[in-house]
């Protein structure tokens, strides 16, 4: 902390303080939300660049010139954008003629709710709001919501490329400017490494363990009868990068779909069967393959997905902890005043204190691939000039 800014804090009382930062962050998260259709996109491409740069590094180590690497990164990135818009048009097709031929099956499974309401000696006017209100359309809506939300996010294809090709061109740049800066401010370079290393752990781990639980959940609902099941596994992949309650948003469409085609045994199924899988791959596996990739609590990653979707969309949702992990990178790690927030934060103890040159060594083999890195003066030999 420095002399001026301890003289600030000591004049100005701690509520005020604390008012003006909350009216400062209140600004500022309703300035996101109005921009949110510049800041998802962008926050994307940069994910998925962070993503792939170890393909640059791969190319750089054997001898390719950084504008192939580079081109190589573009490539990678839109690859990985067609996929995902095909899968998800794909989905979002069949759900589209898929609801309206189980109407009649839904007006019946509501007729015994109505029932079994007027048999448990429900008021009338009670049983009345919920046959209104019972709606299993709505329910196969909020597949095509988290869909549709996608890909309006993926089909700006423009934007995102644009952004996309500006980052892969300067990373290389970047790389050495990290450097220069990090003689001045080594917390900087070290918090922006982690953010890197973390975003890029994160979401390839969820992205391979997300493609598995797809995999199995589409067997288990096409050996269980479910219509439409490679849909239903395309939405569990994509509910995958959505922390906490992903599971379950992937669960509903295809278990009010089970109680549709079988009843209430087979809607019981699909319940049991998508919370042994789920339960096994995502918090059992997945986590121990992550480790200390995240760096937040249970309860912090709960708020961060509340929080990322009111300002950015549903989108949000899918980039609330990287999101989160890039503002903890520049506002708690960069700073050692707030040091003291980072067991907080993650739920883990403090460190012991590392050495001086630990962060030069975590930020080249983190950010740089060796053919990248500036190679280290060698000793002088023989006799010196005097």
């Amino acid at each position: 902390m420095t002399a001026s800014s301890a003289s600030f804090r000591s004049m100005v009382p701690r509520p005020l303080l604390i008012l003006l930062g909350l009216a400062a962050a209140t600004i500022a998260v309703f300035g996101m939300k109005a921009i949110s259709g510049i800041i998802a996109p962008t926050f994307l491409a940069l994910v998925l660049v962070i993503c792939v740069q170890p393909l640059r590094g791969i190319l750089v180590r054997r001898g390719a010139p950084g504008w192939l690497a580079a081109i190589v990164v573009i490539l990678s990135v839109y690859l990985i954008l067609i996929l995902l818009i095909t899968a998800v048009v794909v989905c979002l097709a069949k759900l589209a003629t898929l609801a309206p031929s189980y109407t009649t099956q839904a007006n019946d499974v509501a007729d015994q709710v109505v029932s079994w309401l007027k048999n448990l000696g429900v008021d009338q006017s009670q049983v009345n709001e919920v046959a209104k209100n019972l709606d299993f359309g709505k329910l196969f809506g909020l597949a095509t919501t988290i869909l549709s939300s996608v890909l309006s996010i993926l089909s700006d294809l423009l934007f995102i490329g644009l952004v996309t090709l500006f980052l892969a061109f300067d990373n290389g740049n970047f790389l050495r400017r990290l450097g220069d800066v990090e003689a001045e401010r080594p917390m900087l370079a070290t918090s922006l490494t982690k953010f890197a290393s973390s975003t890029r752990t994160y979401f390839i781990v969820a992205t391979i363990f997300g493609a598995i639980v797809a995999v199995i959940d589409t067997g288990a609902l096409w050996l269980l009868g479910i219509p439409a099941a490679a849909v239903w596994g395309v939405l569990a992949f994509v509910t995958n990068f959505v922390p906490n309650i992903g599971f379950i948003i992937g669960l509903v469409p295809p278990a009010i779909l089970g109680l549709l085609q079988g009843g209430w045994g087979l809607c019981l199924a699909v319940i049991v069967v998508y919370c042994v899988i789920n339960f096994i791959i995502q918090s059992v596996l997945q986590p121990k393959f992550q480790g200390d990739a995240l760096g937040l609590t249970t309860t912090l990653t709960f708020l961060a997905l509340v929080f990322w979707t009111f300002v950015l969309g549903p989108m949000g949702a899918i980039l609330a902890l990287p999101m989160t992990m890039f503002v903890k990178a520049l506002f708690v790690d960069v700073d050692p005043d707030y040091a003291w927030l980072g067991p907080l934060l993650s739920g883990d103890a403090a460190a012991p204190d590392e050495p001086d040159d630990a962060p030069t060594d975590r930020v080249r083999s983190t950010l740089e691939s060796p053919a990248e890195a500036e190679p280290a003066a060698e000793p002088p030999v023989g006799p010196t000039a005097g």
